[in-house]
């Protein structure tokens, strides 16, 4: 189990580097300091290795959203919506360029789980927001184009490093500085 946690570790870097077509078996396995038998050992290649990888990551990548809470203040549940998507992509860089791309390659590998996951709760939230909309507990919105929003604006983060990391310098200001944007930008678009 702990050479499969390893392995898995070490592609979880490689993919997100190199993405899945530039990602080899051979740089998995050296960045995990295991040999490539050993490698196909526990996986049966690279597309088994990046499928794991992409299912564990889309429950941790739906919680955030699964926590929005109908039954909440709007705006705080969406404030605070932000904030968790901000945290993962300050703990999860790695899983969040996987991510990407994933999806910048058209979702060979997870087409389904998007399709059967994500755009049912995609579809409940939205209609979440809809509500609070019409109940005048929000400005007007298209929760879709508010949700991809706040997709870009804290992913971006992670997905974008290097351009960040050489425009701010990076460092746990960065992301202070995000969380205080992301919120007075939100609270100003969604306050009634």
């Amino acid at each position: 189990m702990r050479n499969r946690r390893v392995i898995l570790d070490a592609a979880l870097d490689v993919f997100s580097r190199h993405g899945y077509r530039g990602a080899t078996l051979d740089q998995i396995a050296t960045e995990a300091g295991l040999s490539k038998p050993n490698i196909l050992y526990y996986f049966n290649g690279k597309e088994e290795i990046h499928v794991t990888l992409l299912s564990q990551l889309m429950e941790t990548w739906l919680d955030p959203l699964v926590e929005m809470d109908a039954g909440g203040d709007p705006l705080e549940e969406i404030l605070a919506y932000v904030q968790r998507k901000l945290d993962m992509t300050r703990d999860l860089p790695r899983e969040s360029r996987l991510f990407a791309n994933e999806i910048l390659q058209g979702a060979p590998r997870m087409g389904s789980q998007l399709h059967d996951g994500l755009k049912p709760l995609f579809d409940e939230k939205c209609a979440v927001i809809t509500g609070w909309v019409a109940a005048g507990k929000l400005a007007p919105v298209d929760p879709r184009h508010l949700l991809f929003s706040i997709w870009a604006t804290t992913q971006h983060y992670a997905d974008f490093e290097v351009q960040v990391d050489t425009l701010l310098g990076g460092g746990a200001e960065v992301f202070d500085g995000a969380a205080a944007h992301l919120e007075t930008l939100f609270r100003k678009l969604l306050t009634p």
